[in-house]
């Protein structure tokens, strides 16, 4: 059962429990106020003979009127067998009349709405006399309608009371994400739900939860997004300005001279095809890598292919390359696109190390495997370093060799897609360490499930 699902079900029964309860009470006290509850015969009788020896008949006439108005009965007065006021009894009295003057408290249900209630007392005067009461039906049908109204009336109220509270618990979560929703719509991308909706536990919490990550992640992309059109367009405006100075002055030489300016225009192009060519790479990889096909890949024999094919270009380069492997540690990927994170790694590591070595280690740890690359190169400014895998980001050192800052963004996002986490570091005793942290593949001995 879904939190929101379990709080719309508590509130309802809640809604139920409230309305029965206050229908109850308040129908208990109009009862009682409309019926009452049993008279005290005994002190109604000694009112009636105290009115009676105080005002004589005139104060009994006054009493009797008001009780019979406001407790809804009559009251007679009898002495000697006669009612001291000298009034007819009627055909049921009548009947009941013995019986009632015979004891001192004598209760009769002749039929089941009336009352009759006979009640000895003495009065002041030391006379001994004897009220007989005379209750009659009630009037049931127009007390039950009142009721019926009373208890319709209480429910709408308590059923709306909690129906409201209900309704805005709910409307103004959604009412947040909604105004959240609409100032990224106008172009507010750090609009965030915000408030103490994100942290509700039921499923509009988690709503804003998600709303908040993906404006995040929006925000984040596009600044990302900002950034590398700005650095693509600082890049290839450094080529353009170049390939155009280079035809000028092609033009202004003879056709032997104007040779060599075609040659270096045919480098610059080269240089421009390459740079697109990275970029529409790593396009590619943001667009494409959520979706990639799966599959175990053994690290230690992918870092064993990828060392063997790099042997060549180390060696123009005066490299040695080692690789030092233990077990074998499989992680969950696509092997072409994890061969090129290393093969770009391996790359970079020529590029810097001099005739140095270049070491190759896969090992474990944890429930996740680590592949470094270390080379002997002259490593990166401490500052320079956690900016090391921007796109088109180049330290201080990138006056040693040719590239244009793409190589590490390309691994990084690479290994990001992996679930995995790339770290550089200065190595001790010189050079760069960089160093791929992937998931194991689930199912390994200590390895967790495989993130993606």
């Amino acid at each position: 059962m879904s939190p929101l699902y379990r709080r719309l079900l508590l509130w309802f029964c809640m809604a139920n429990v409230i309305t029965l309860l206050v229908s109850v009470a308040v129908t208990q006290d109009i009862a009682r106020r409309t019926y009452g509850g049993e008279l005290d015969w005994p002190a109604l009788a000694q009112a009636a003979d105290d009115a009676y020896v105080r005002g004589g008949p005139a104060g009994l006439t006054d009493w009797t009127e008001a009780t019979r108005h406001s407790e809804r009965f009559q009251v007679m007065l009898f002495e000697d067998g006669h009612d001291v006021l000298g009034r007819p009894t009627g055909p049921l009295l009548a009947r009941h009349l013995p019986q009632l003057l015979s004891g001192d408290s004598i209760v009769l249900r002749p039929v089941p709405e009336v009352l009759l209630v006979g009640q000895k007392v003495v009065g002041g005067d030391g006379t001994p006399r004897q009220m007989l009461a005379v209750r009659g039906p009630r009037p049931q049908h127009a007390k039950l309608e009142l009721l019926l109204g009373v208890q319709i009336a209480l429910s709408l109220i308590a059923i709306g009371g909690v129906g409201w509270l209900v309704a805005r618990s709910i409307a103004r979560p959604v009412a947040a994400l909604q105004q959240a929703a609409q100032r990224m719509a106008a172009g507010d991308l750090s609009s965030r739900v915000g408030g103490p909706y994100p942290l509700a536990r039921d499923e509009l919490g988690l709503l804003a939860r998600e709303f908040d990550h993906m404006a995040g992640r929006i925000e984040a992309l596009v600044a990302h997004e900002r950034g590398v059109l700005q650095d693509v367009s600082h890049e290839l405006r450094s080529p353009l300005a170049r390939l155009q100075l280079i035809l000028e002055l092609a033009r202004q030489e003879s056709a032997e001279g104007a040779a060599a300016h075609f040659q270096r225009a045919e480098h610059e192009i080269a240089r421009l095809d390459v740079l697109i060519g990275e970029l529409l790479a790593l396009s590619r990889m943001e667009a494409d890598l959520p979706g990639m096909a799966r599959e175990p890949v053994d690290l230690a024999a992918l870092a064993g292919d990828c060392v063997a094919e790099a042997e060549l270009e180390a060696g123009a380069h005066g490299v040695r390359l080692r690789l030092d492997t233990g077990t074998a540690l499989d992680t969950s990927g696509n092997t072409q696109l994890l061969a090129r994170a290393l093969d770009n790694l391996l790359s970079n590591s020529i590029k810097f190390s001099a005739g140095g070595e270049v070491l190759v280690r896969l090992a474990r740890n944890g429930d996740r495997a680590e592949l470094s690359v270390r080379d002997h190169g002259p490593g990166v400014p401490e500052a320079d370093l956690p900016k090391l895998f921007r796109p088109f980001f180049r330290g201080g050192n990138a006056a040693r060799a040719d590239g244009h800052g793409l190589g590490l963004a390309i691994v990084e996002r690479i290994v990001r897609a992996h679930g995995g986490h790339t770290a550089a570091a200065n190595a001790e005793g010189g050079g760069l360490r960089v160093t791929l942290s992937l998931p194991l593949v689930a199912g390994m001995p200590g390895a967790g499930p495989a993130k993606a």
